[in-house]
C-alpha cells in the first residue's frame, strides 16, 4: 500500500519540482549574464529542466571561487604596480591613429600593462621553426627562463626545447614551467610530460587544477589559453602556437592528417617585461610564491629607427571584473577606417562584436575573415558557419584555409598601422571563460609584415561566397543553427 501511495503521488511531486526548476530559473539564470546566454540556458532547462538545471549548477558560472578572484584583485594590482615605470611617452605618437590613444587608456584601466616602446618583433609562422627559435633562446638563457602553455607536451617535435630546458636547469638558470592541468593532462602525452618534469627537478605547477576530490573545484572549463616564454627579461615569445606536436599527438588529428597552423612573434625589448609580469602572477594565483626579479626599466634594450614598435600587453580572462579583449577588439573594429583583417580559427561572436564587424564593412571598411576549412571541434566549427551569411551579407570577404590544415593562427590587423598578435579567439569562451593574453602593437613595418603572413594565408584558402553559401544543403545549414545555440550556452 505504500508503495502505490509512493507511485500515485510521484506525478505530482515531479510536476512541482518542474515548476519550481522553472520559476526559479527565470529568476536566477538572467542575472548579470547576456540576455542570449541567458535564452540558451532558459531553453535547455526548460526542454529538460533536471539535467539542464544539474547543467547550470555545474558549468553556469563563469566567476572563479571567492578566493581565487580575491587573488586575482591582488594580481592585477600588482601587474599596474610592478610596470608603471614603464608608462612612457611612445616616440611615434606623431603616427598614433587619432583614436589610439584611447584604446591604450582603456586597456591600461582595464589592468593591461603601459605602451612601451622601443621593441623589435620578428613573426614566427612556421610551426617547427618557432619551436627552433624557443629552444635557440633557452640555451642563451642566463638567470631564468619562465614557460607557460595551454598544452605543454613533451613529444618528438618538442624533444630539442624540453632537452634546452634541461640543460638550462643543469647550468643553474632558473626555470620554472606552467601548463594548463585539463589540457595538457588530457593529451595522450600529458602524463608523460608531468613524470618527465618531475624526474628533471625543474619547477612547475599546473594552472586551475581540477581536482574535486581534493577540495579543487571549480567550473571544468575555465582554462589558462595564455603562450609564453620569456627568457632574462630581455627576449620573449607569445601567440597562439602550443607547445606540443603539430597534430596534438591525437589518433583522430592524425588519421585525418590534420595539422595546425600558428603565428607565433619574438619580442625583444621592454614589452618581454611585461610579458613576465603576466607569467609572475600565473606562478603567484597557482603557488602563492611571487619571485622578486630584479630589473631597472632604464638598463633594458631599446630599439630606435624605423623597426622599433610599440607594443602593450593585454591580459584578459575571468578574474577580470571586464571582458577586457572583448572590450579591446571592439574599439579595433570601430576604430578600423579602410582595411580589417581577422584570423580567427573559433569565430563565434557575440552581438557585440557581430555588429562592430559587420557596421565597419556596411560603412566601406575592407573586411576580411580568415577561418578554416576543416577543424577539430564539431560544435564551435558548425556555430561559426551559421554567423558567414550575415558577414556575406554586410559585405564581409570570408576565406576558409585549405584543408587538412587547421589554421589556429589568432590575429588581425587594422589598416596599415595597428595589430593584435595573442592567444585569444574570437569567441565566447576566449572573451568570458579562458585566461588570454593579447598583444597590441602599433607600427607601420608591422602590419607590412603581418599582411605578407595574410597574403600567404589567401593564396592556400578559397573565398566563400553568398549564393553558393546559400545552396549548400539543408541538413547542414539546420546543424550549423542549432550548433549556434550550444555557443550562448555559458
Amino acid at each position: 500500500m505504500r508503495w502505490r501511495s509512493v507511485l500515485k503521488a510521484l506525478p505530482t511531486v515531479v510536476l512541482v519540482v518542474d515548476i519550481v526548476i522553472r520559476v526559479v530559473a527565470v529568476v536566477a539564470v538572467p542575472r548579470n549574464r547576456r540576455p542570449s546566454s541567458a535564452m540558451a540556458w532558459l531553453m535547455t532547462i526548460f526542454v529538460a529542466p533536471i539535467p539542464g538545471s544539474l547543467l547550470f549548477g555545474l558549468i553556469g558560472s563563469t566567476k572563479l571561487p571567492r578566493d581565487r578572484r580575491e587573488k586575482q584583485r591582488e594580481i592585477n594590482q600588482r601587474i599596474l604596480d610592478s610596470t608603471a615605470d614603464l608608462d612612457t611617452k611612445s616616440a611615434t605618437v606623431e603616427t598614433d591613429p587619432p583614436w589610439f590613444g584611447t584604446v591604450v587608456q582603456l586597456n591600461r584601466t582595464l589592468g593591461a600593462m603601459p605602451l612601451s616602446p622601443g621593441n623589435t618583433a620578428r613573426l614566427l609562422p612556421d610551426y617547427r621553426s618557432s619551436i627552433e627559435a624557443m629552444t635557440a633562446a633557452v640555451d642563451e638563457a642566463e638567470q631564468y627562463v619562465h614557460v607557460e602553455f595551454y598544452i605543454l607536451t613533451r613529444d618528438e617535435t618538442t624533444f630539442p626545447f624540453f632537452d634546452a630546458l634541461a640543460r638550462a636547469h643543469q647550468r643553474g638558470v632558473t626555470v620554472r614551467v606552467l601548463y594548463d592541468h585539463w589540457a595538457t593532462i588530457r593529451n595522450p602525452q600529458g602524463r608523460v610530460t608531468r613524470d618527465w618534469l618531475r624526474a628533471s627537478g625543474i619547477a612547475f605547477e599546473e594552472m586551475l587544477p581540477f581536482h574535486p576530490t581534493k577540495g579543487m573545484w571549480r567550473r571544468p572549463d575555465l582554462r589558462n589559453h595564455r603562450k609564453i616564454v620569456v627568457v632574462d627579461g630581455d627576449v620573449a615569445f607569445t601567440g597562439s602556437q602550443n607547445m606540443t606536436d603539430p597534430s596534438y599527438n591525437k589518433r583522430g588529428n592524425i588519421r585525418r592528417g590534420l595539422q595546425w597552423k600558428d603565428l607565433m612573434v619574438r619580442l625583444d625589448g621592454p614589452a618581454a617585461i611585461g610579458l613576465n609580469a603576466l607569467f609572475l602572477t600565473d606562478w603567484y594565483s597557482e603557488t602563492d610564491d611571487l619571485p622578486v626579479i630584479d630589473r631597472d626599466p632604464e638598463k633594458v634594450r631599446r630599439a630606435t629607427g624605423p623597426d622599433a614598435i610599440d607594443c602593450q600587453v593585454v591580459p584578459s580572462g575571468p578574474g577580470f571584473d571586464g571582458e577586457n579583449n572583448l572590450r579591446l577588439f571592439n574599439a579595433l573594429v570601430y576604430g578600423a577606417q579602410e582595411r580589417l583583417i581577422i584570423a580567427s580559427p573559433y569565430f563565434v561572436p557575440d552581438d557585440s562584436m557581430l555588429y562592430a564587424i559587420t557596421t565597419a564593412a556596411e560603412r566601406g571598411v575592407d573586411v576580411q575573415l580568415f577561418a578554416c576549412e576543416v577543424a577539430d571541434q564539431f560544435l564551435v566549427y558548425h556555430a561559426q558557419r551559421s554567423y558567414y551569411e550575415t558577414l556575406l551579407r554586410a559585405g564581409v570577404r570570408i576565406f576558409l584555409y585549405e584543408k587538412p590544415t587547421v589554421l589556429h593562427s589568432k590575429h588581425f590587423t587594422v589598416d596599415d598601422d595597428v595589430a593584435v598578435v595573442g592567444s585569444s579567439n574570437m569567441d565566447m569562451r576566449s572573451f568570458s571563460l579562458n585566461f588570454e593574453v593579447s598583444l597590441l602593437v602599433r607600427s607601420s613595418h608591422f602590419v607590412t609584415r603581418m599582411r605578407e603572413v595574410e597574403d600567404d594565408y589567401r593564396s592556400r584558402s578559397r573565398e566563400v561566397k553568398l549564393d553558393a553559401w546559400l545552396s549548400r544543403p539543408a541538413g547542414l545549414q539546420v546543424l550549423d543553427n542549432v550548433a549556434r545555440l550550444t555557443a550562448a550556452v555559458q
